[in-house]
């Protein structure tokens, strides 16, 4: 089976959040099941500066107005296509925003041409390789099924995976005569949105399929508290809604091989985090009191609960704790945790921006990872957590529920818990898991054993990538009429 992936990010190449560790693992998880996908993504200035020997296999003399190409190239073991549309994606910005963070105002006619490309492509432009099936991630392409639903790719099925429905693409009604599509689509069961136009809601009117990161995430979508005013579309397209959690890549993210740590180990070999520890603590700025280290990394967002970290992160202290926090974000939070780490030197230190090797570190040697997260449609800094022996403590929410197996009682007697669950999300309620950590942490035995259950939990793409390779066969396979 061919399938087109369709994406704003991949992992190596360019990466903003968890969508491009998904967009990157995936191909190389379906291989495994005789499933040969092809990433197409935007050609960004980091992406085009680690691309070797592409081959154009596309040339477009008028694409919303510039010209463009769509170039091959192999990125490890991904085949990707690269569009190659200078007047649209080389800025001196990121992906989706400008160097002062403001969002481009031509955001819509970028990933419009991402997605009208992504239709030619379905339609079989590109010689020699005509996909079965595409799969799209997020507003960025949410146009994609509505672009093949008008021509001759309108048989072909598209999945629509959201990995978060608070983005969707939302803008002002004048931009939809640049779109190219009939006045029709510009409808309550199309595009419209409250009178603007929605990328988001157009794909999920139109694609065969809708996935989500999480099962838990599927059901919450569904009510007013999360839907974030799609409930409705949700609910109505309820049997297409398929929840399948994230994996990790076990090879990018492997402590026993990793080169980006000072000491690798295993389950029977975890004395050595110890080592990671230590340049942790070099790093932060912390002392060498006892207590856990817990560690952040994050954007530094509501959504993310960063305003009720910053909170109780004196609590934390008083409590015996240390935080490390790597992120950026809301202007407001980054000063309250900066103001934080100037009140405790040694106690709590803070890094801006993101920093891969030091998440990779901070993952080794941290203790614990704190994820108070509003909402949470899958996560992977847990995932990353559990498969490295920091000890996750999560908010009771989306995928969050999903993978860590809370230490109550029952769990810890059985001797499958893997982390610390809490609900709300709430102050209270944060610094009581921070109390339940601590107290684990004061007994080896218990915290071993969190450690040596995390690391053995199936973190991997192997269950969920066939959870796609079976929602794949389901909507190419011919389906037979009912007697």
């Amino acid at each position: 089976m061919k399938v087109l992936s369709v994406a704003s990010e991949m992992y190596p190449l360019i990466k903003t959040g968890g969508l491009a560790d998904v967009t990157g693992a995936l191909p190389s998880a379906l291989a495994l099941l005789g499933i040969h996908m092809r990433v197409l993504l935007p050609g960004y200035p980091a992406v085009k500066a680690q691309i070797k020997r592409p081959k154009a296999v596309m040339h477009l003399d008028d694409l919303f107005g510039v010209r463009a190409s769509v170039l091959a190239v192999r990125v490890g073991q991904v085949d990707c296509l690269v569009l190659d549309a200078p007047e649209l994606f080389e800025r001196a910005g990121g992906p989706y925003t400008d160097a002062s963070g403001k969002d481009y105002p031509d955001n819509w006619k970028r990933f419009a041409a991402l997605s009208r490309v992504a239709a030619d492509i379905a339609e079989g432009s590109i010689a020699g390789w005509t996909p079965d099936l595409v799969h799209v991630h997020d507003w960025q392409t949410g146009l994609v099924p509505v672009y093949m639903a008008q021509g001759r790719a309108a048989g072909t099925p598209t999945v629509l995976t959201i990995h978060n429905l608070a983005f969707q693409g939302q803008f002002g009604p004048e931009i939809f005569a640049g779109l190219g599509l009939p006045v029709s689509v510009f409808a309550m069961d199309g595009l419209e949105y409250y009178g603007d136009v929605s990328f988001l809601k157009g794909g999920m009117q139109m694609a065969s399929a809708i996935s989500t990161v999480s099962p838990t995430y599927a059901q919450e979508i569904r009510t007013q508290e999360f839907g974030m005013g799609l409930d409705g579309l949700v609910r109505a397209r309820t049997d297409d809604l398929h929840g399948i959690v994230n994996g990790i890549d076990t090879e990018v993210w492997n402590p026993e091989t990793d080169p980006l740590i000072p000491a690798n180990y295993g389950r029977g070999s975890r004395r050595r985090r110890a080592i990671n520890r230590a340049a942790l603590v070099s790093r932060f700025g912390l002392d060498d009191a006892p207590g856990p280290i817990f560690i952040v990394i994050s954007r530094l967002t509501w959504q993310k609960g960063m305003d009720i970290l910053a909170g109780i992160a004196d609590d934390l202290v008083a409590m015996g704790g240390k935080l490390a926090v790597l992120g950026s974000g809301d202007q407001a939070l980054e000063g309250a945790l900066l103001a934080a780490a100037a009140r405790h030197r040694g106690r709590i230190g803070m890094v801006k921006g993101y920093d891969e090797p030091l998440s990779h570190l901070m993952q080794a040697g941290g203790d614990a990872i704190l994820i108070p997260s509003r909402f949470e449609p899958c996560g992977l800094t847990q995932l990353y957590g559990l498969r490295y022996g920091c000890i996750p403590v999560v908010s009771r929410t989306g995928g969050l529920a999903d993978t860590v197996i809370d230490a109550n009682e029952a769990a810890l007697a059985a001797r499958v818990a893997t982390g610390f669950q809490f609900s709300p999300v709430s102050a209270d309620a944060v610094r009581e898991a921070i109390r339940r950590t601590i107290r684990a942490y004061a007994d080896p035995q218990v915290w071993a054993r969190l450690q040596n259950q995390g690391m053995k939990a199936d973190v991997s793409w192997d269950r969920s990538a066939a959870r796609y390779a079976d929602l794949y066969t389901s909507l190419t396979q011919p389906r037979t009429a009912t007697p």
